[in-house]
């Protein structure tokens, strides 16, 4: 039985996210799986780093998955290129110990959220940004981020009901970059929570348009409240850019 790591790039403007569902074959997971199942001639299941939202990007996804195959890792890769949409991309398949689980071993996550910072037209980046044309204030912004940094229950920052595992979440770097009419947030964390990402990125905008102070972030925290924080941004405008591993 040999386990592979697949690394991955989608589109996932037509997927309702990473995770297989039984009543869709439209998720990242599935996909893999029928492809991989049709390769082996036996049951795949394909595990990723984590589970991108319905609408989300991805640049350096990695999943694996075990099978019984005389493949190699060349071979599985050209097959997946060759029966894969083309909104789904494999960039490397590689053979690896099989105590290796994309999961469990991951160290830590980078994501990427771009927004459109214009009120102009987007036509060609339309599905992978979100655009607002509100004046921000960027420096404000920097500041209400480095308050987000280091260890915290970042419960709030969620649309977690109930946790039933310890919310706890070391982010280890936000950064707020413009590039030309484009806004970029880029977060680093050793986990992130169910929508955390587009509820921090959401709460930053809230910071520099100047409904929420920098400080308020301090209160969030203390309080555990949601509803303190800023809205969760649209799924379009984030992307998983690269997951590390010992």
């Amino acid at each position: 039985m040999g386990n592979f790591r697949l690394d991955l790039c989608y589109d996932g403007t037509r997927y309702r996210g990473w995770q297989r569902l039984g009543d869709s074959d439209a998720t990242i997971q599935g996909k893999l799986e029928q492809v991989l199942g049709r390769m082996t001639g036996q049951a795949v299941e394909v595990i990723g780093s984590g589970r991108t939202d319905a609408g989300v990007h991805a640049l350096g996804q990695v999943a694996n998955f075990h099978a019984a195959t005389a493949m190699t890792a060349p071979e599985i890769l050209a097959y997946l290129r060759a029966y894969l949409p083309e909104d789904i991309g494999v960039t490397a398949v590689t053979a690896v110990d099989e105590r290796f689980h994309s999961r469990y071993n991951a160290l830590e996550k980078t994501y990427c959220y771009r927004v459109f910072h214009s009120d102009g037209p987007c036509v060609f980046q339309r599905r992978y940004v979100y655009q607002m044309a509100e004046p921000l204030d960027l420096e404000a912004m920097e500041a209400g981020a480095a308050r987000l940094l280091g260890q915290h229950d970042f419960l709030p920052f969620s649309s977690l009901k109930k946790a039933k595992k310890s919310t706890v979440r070391t982010l280890r770097a936000v950064e707020l970059t413009q590039v030309e009419e484009e806004l970029r947030f880029t977060l680093t964390a050793d986990g992130f929570l169910y929508h955390m990402v587009r509820i921090l990125v959401g709460t930053l905008l809230a910071v520099g348009q100047g409904r929420l102070a920098p400080g308020d972030i301090d209160q969030i925290f203390a309080l555990g409240d949601r509803s303190l924080a800023g809205e969760t941004v649209p799924a379009k405008g984030l992307c998983l850019m690269e997951v590390k591993y010992p």
